[in-house]
């Protein structure tokens, strides 16, 4: 997957993250079968990556055949896994055993088995001035308890995607910028259209921009001592945000079953105003809704009084049972590196997570005559210098955005206050830390 639709929290999609829509098959044969011995007496490196089959197939044959010239020990055998097998393949290989060598992941999902030691520590492996030749805030993206457990490989960045046409029909004349402006466009919209102005999912174990918009309007989710912060008036606003567009009938009723996906849905056929995502989804929407892409405009990220801005991170990591962690290492290193990271994130319209491929001028020059997928390009580089991972790195983050994601449920619906939501979700994220 690119997602941002990333990695599964997406970021990815991410990732966000993220080009999820993608359908690609794998054959669960040869998943998991660890580090082999080629019978050339070759070592064979296993590498995971995540939905990428076969938009970039030609990508990584060539990729890992450079890489073979250069390092004639060693092998790779390249595997794609369907973004939403990944969580269960890992989880199985890594208890039996028998990881891969090198796994494409995202933060969130790393970080939960990085706090089981599950993954090498690479503060042994990367040099610092290696370590130093990636942006530093997505470095650390990568680290828990101060241990790097990854190394950072495409990024996205959250855009607004609108739909001009209806916000003409609202009378609204440019797109809103915070979360309270969206709030009053919302309420414009469906008075003036009878449409909604975006959809947003509250699933559990979906995307988590409902948690990082918390962030973004100042909320603190977790204190030092790893236990519920969001117990606050600033977290009881934040529910009572989300609780009110709801009953309000600003948000589709679908939000409470179904996924990030849906969103795309909507924005293609007309029935939102706003989409947020990631520019890499402006070509999906040129070629489904041709209509709707003509129509389109983009506008930076929405954000709340915080002014902080969501990245989606995709990463490389390597199991702690590798056989051969040195080659892992390095051919990771080669997949992230300043010229092979230019090179896909131009290949798949992402963003790299080094300095110097960052600078090119690719990223920052707007051609006179620049489509829109040109100019979202600059854009969502531009917002990296303020973007940032915005909930916190956790070995149960997953736990974290059910307890908040299930009480925002119940007060939506409400069979709960949104005081007692709030209590509630609190009280069962301090209950898995004991």
């Amino acid at each position: 997957m690119i997602q941002l639709r990333k990695f599964k929290q997406l970021v990815a999609f991410t990732l966000l993250g993220l080009l999820t829509s993608w359908i690609v098959s794998c054959s669960t044969s040869n998943v998991g079968t660890g580090t082999k011995q080629a019978t050339s007496g070759a070592a064979t490196i296993e590498f995971w990556t995540m939905q990428l089959q076969p938009q970039f197939t030609d990508y990584f044959k060539n990729l890992i055949a450079n890489f073979e010239s250069q390092n004639s020990g060693i092998k790779i055998n390249w595997v794609d896994v369907p973004w939403a097998a990944m969580e269960n393949k890992i989880l199985t290989a890594v208890s039996a055993k028998t990881p891969p060598d090198v796994v494409n992941l995202n933060p969130g999902f790393a970080s939960q088995l990085a706090g089981r030691n599950a993954w090498l520590d690479l503060d042994a492996k990367v040099s610092k001035d290696v370590r130093s030749s990636y942006l530093a805030n997505i470095w650390e993206s990568c680290t828990l308890n101060g241990k790097s457990f990854g190394i950072p490989w495409y990024l996205t960045t959250r855009l607004t995607i609108y739909n001009t046409d209806l916000l003409k029909q609202a009378g609204i004349n440019k797109p809103p910028a915070t979360y309270a402006e969206l709030a009053q466009a919302a309420q414009q919209i469906k008075d003036k259209t009878g449409k909604y102005a975006f959809f947003v999912t509250f699933v559990p174990q979906d995307s988590g921009e409902v948690l990082e918009s918390f962030v973004q309007m100042g909320v603190t989710l977790i204190d030092a001592e790893g236990k519920a912060a969001f117990n606050s008036a600033l977290g009881k606003a934040a529910f009572q945000y989300w609780v009110d567009l709801y009953k309000k009938g600003l948000l589709p009723k679908e939000a409470l079953t179904q996924g990030h996906r849906h969103a795309i849905d909507l924005y293609q056929s007309g029935e939102t105003a706003f989409l947020a995502s990631g520019p890499e989804f402006l070509k999906t929407i040129a070629n489904n809704a041709p209509k709707i892409a003509q129509a389109t405009g983009i506008a930076p990220q929405l954000t709340g009084d915080t002014g902080k801005k969501n990245v989606a991170v995709m990463n490389m990591v390597i199991p702690r049972d590798s056989k051969q962690p040195d080659a892992s290492v390095k051919f990771a290193l080669f997949v992230t590196n300043d010229e092979n990271q230019l090179t896909f994130a131009k290949a798949a319209n992402v963003l790299p997570s080094t300095i110097k491929a960052l600078s090119d001028s690719y990223f920052t020059n707007v051609p006179a005559n620049a489509s829109t997928i040109e100019k979202a390009r600059v854009m969502s580089a531009k917002e990296l210098s303020k973007a940032e991972i915005l909930t916190p790195t956790l070995k149960d983050s997953n736990k974290l955005q059910k307890a908040v994601y299930e009480n925002l449920q119940a007060a939506m619906l409400g069979q709960k206050t949104v005081d007692k939501a709030v209590e509630d979700a609190a009280q069962e994220w301090n209950s898995t830390r004991s």
